[in-house]
């Protein structure tokens, strides 16, 4: 059995400690503010990213670029070793699409290797989730081919709720109308999304207050993650750590969760939720 490397991009929020310990190569995602781009070498900080725009700064996104992803995928083909790349949502992003481009543009450069890009229709700590079930896979002596049907076999069980704090970074996003932005903000309003099995990020709820939001989050585990096992759980923040841990306390005492692993939203996903966000992600019957 060839020796594979699972690859991903920097829009499925996996904390850099996991990336090394699992040694999984990530792409990145590029986003630019004030006329400057940010994503590969030059970042700026997360803390500071939700800061800026907190003070009004309106940040945009680009997805992966071909080259660079052609570049990463042949210095893995010319160690011998086979690819696995679990790439961004299609719906929400280029970046699948690059990938697959570099992929086709080696074939013919490397024909005995076997380069599999697939679509995670996921996002952040869900596409993360994803990323992270195939490492330990790996880890435990599974082929490609292996995990690969794993992944196609489990999208769809993938599960994604969100919450925002501010519904104008969603409107800004064309996620909601302004109309559904300003009554919102009136009345306080807090939605919760959800990724759907075509990979889009669509409104599940609306409830009142930050405090329901938050229990939403665990509500929804409680229903869709019963019977599946959920050891460890995911959840990501927009530079609000105090909300994230209430979350993580929640789903331990609600939902038999024994590890979670708590990241920070990138700036590709940050950029259209903003900062507040709050996501949680488990394995469940309905994504």
């Amino acid at each position: 059995m060839r020796d594979y490397v699972i690859v991903t991009d920097s829009a499925s929020d996996l904390p850099q400690e996991i990336l090394q310990e699992y040694d999984i190569p990530c792409l990145p995602l590029y986003y630019s503010i004030d006329g400057v781009i940010y994503g590969d070498e030059k970042n700026i900080e997360p803390h500071e990213f939700f800061e800026l725009m907190r003070k009004g700064a309106m940040p945009t996104t680009m997805g992966c670029n071909p080259e660079y992803a052609t570049e990463m995928f042949r210095s893995i083909l010319n160690q011998g070793k086979d690819i696995l790349h679990i790439a961004f949502s299609s719906a929400l992003s280029v970046s699948y699409n690059s990938a697959r481009i570099a992929a086709e543009d080696l074939k013919e450069e490397f024909p005995d290797s076997n380069i599999v890009v697939i679509d995670s229709k996921a996002a952040s700590l869900g596409q993360g989730l994803l990323v992270y079930k195939a490492a330990n896979m790996k880890k435990e002596g599974k082929s490609l081919e292996e995990v690969k049907t794993w992944i196609e076999e489990n999208l769809n069980h993938m599960c994604h709720y969100f919450t925002v704090d501010d519904l104008f970074h969603l409107h800004r996003g064309g996620r909601v109308s302004k109309t559904t932005a300003v009554v919102g903000t009136l009345i306080h309003v807090k939605p919760v999304l959800h990724v759907t099995n075509e990979g889009e990020l669509k409104p599940f709820q609306n409830v009142r207050g930050r405090k329901k939001a938050l229990q939403s989050l665990v509500d929804s585990m409680k229903k869709e993650g019963a019977g599946y096992e959920n050891k460890v759980a995911f959840i990501v923040h927009g530079d609000c750590i105090e909300d994230a841990n209430k979350v993580a306390d929640k789903i331990k005492e609600e939902c038999g969760v024994e590890k979670v692993i708590i990241g920070m939203l990138s700036p590709t996903i940050g950029t259209h939720a903003g900062p507040g966000t709050v996501g949680l992600f488990f394995i469940g019957e309905n994504k």
